[in-house]
């Protein structure tokens, strides 16, 4: 036979080997899969509750080393039992009722009552592909290299759960590595862990250090702080990132100030929210003032300092007239930082990355409104979620050619 090998790479995971063997003579085929990549840093488990048959379709890459369980049936293909495949998830259970009724013949003249509670799994198993009720598809890998197709992607998959975790000792000798007799350090966790890493200043190109650090905000998400300090000029910095996915919806924000202490309510502004203040006719553009993650007392200054440094706005190529609305509201924005005067604040951020602290959480808070809202086309167009395709790519680029 010939076997036939090829390098490919599997959108939003990683490149893998996919090894082809057919045979002419009696038209056996079969097909495996082998990491391009080396063991992953944590082990991965993909918990999938199937509900529709769309969900069989999904693309499996199920490596050697890893454990698949179906809860529901108390079924489970233990690790190196198989060699890695790409397939489905229909696949994987089409290997398992091959694999089972291989020996069913042997199984009826030794043990007909062991061949026949074999047989009554087998169809619970041919039952599943039907999906007439929903069940739990787990893949868990110590090495990572397995992967469960999310058709969502970049989008938030909510039927998908993909969890990383520290390796055993017991997993790590299964996988061939060294162990540490050293116990496992906390502070090398990536959550109490600040990153450090070299660049030039902004403002004035000297060589400077950027810190960043992976924080959890409670009940919200993860999101990455990066801070910048320059020994030479002082010039000091922050910006925060998103760590999921741009979410289903997007999200829109209003928080009525009514007391001075709502300014200690801690913030996220994503690149993408907008920001208004309906009292004052104001708007912040998405975009503005980049990601933060700060205090909206904090937020506020930050729009006030914006308007007070523009040199456009209240230097000597301003007019008057200008000038003195801008001073204007400038006062009227600390009116409302010092509690004087009370206003609404809106965060209006179609990519739902922004985040506005519930004092009350988690009981609903009396002046927090949040509101959930599907994204215009024009909104999808600016985030460029119009022009990104995760699926049929490559067919269409190859009849385009």
């Amino acid at each position: 036979g010939v076997t036939r090998l090829l390098l490919t790479r599997i959108p939003f995971f990683k490149e893998i080997i996919v090894s082809s063997f057919a045979c002419d003579s009696c038209s056996w085929s079969n097909t495996e899969i082998q990491s391009a990549g080396r063991i992953q840093e944590q082990g991965v488990r993909y918990t999938l509750a199937v509900t529709s048959r769309q969900d069989m379709n999904r693309e499996v890459v199920k490596t050697d080393c890893a454990t698949a369980r179906i809860p529901e049936l108390d079924f489970e293909i233990p690790a190196f039992t198989q060699k890695g495949v790409l397939t489905t998830i229909e696949g994987i259970i089409d290997r398992a009722v091959a694999g089972l009724e291989q020996d069913q013949p042997v199984r009826r003249v030794a043990d007909e009552e062991v061949a026949s509670k074999i047989d009554e799994f087998i169809g619970k198993l041919k039952q599943l592909k039907e999906v007439r009720s929903s069940f739990t598809f787990i893949i868990d890998d110590p090495s990572g290299n397995s992967f469960v197709e999310n058709p969502h992607a970049p989008r938030k998959d909510d039927a998908l759960a993909v969890t990383r975790y520290r390796r055993t000792p017991q997993q790590a000798a299964l996988l061939g590595l060294e162990l540490d007799e050293k116990p496992a350090d906390p502070a090398e966790d990536l959550r109490n862990e600040v990153l450090q890493f070299n660049t030039n200043c902004p403002e004035c190109n000297a060589p400077a250090n950027t810190n960043m650090k992976l924080v959890q905000i409670p009940h919200f998400k993860e999101v990455i702080i990066m801070a910048t300090n320059c020994d030479s000029c002082g010039h000091r910095t922050n910006e925060v990132k998103s760590g999921g996915a741009i979410e289903p919806q997007g999200t829109r924000i209003t928080l009525r100030i009514t007391d001075p202490s709502d300014m200690t309510r801690d913030i996220l502004k994503s690149e993408t929210c907008s920001v208004e203040i309906p009292e004052l006719e104001f708007e912040l553009g998405m975009g503005v003032l980049g990601g933060k993650f700060t205090t909206l007392e904090g937020l506020l200054k930050d729009i006030a300092d914006l308007v007070e440094r523009n040199p456009f706005t209240l230097g000597d190529s301003s007019r008057p007239s200008k000038t003195e609305k801008l001073r204007e509201f400038v006062g009227k924005l600390h009116e409302i930082v010092e509690g004087k005067t009370k206003a609404h604040f809106i965060m209006d951020d179609p990519a739902g990355n922004s985040y506005l602290q519930n004092v009350y959480a988690p009981e609903e808070d009396p002046e927090l409104k949040v509101e959930r809202y599907e994204r215009t086309f024009e909104q999808n167009e600016d985030l460029g979620l119009n022009d990104m395709k995760t699926e049929g790519y490559e067919s269409e680029g190859a009849s385009g050619r």
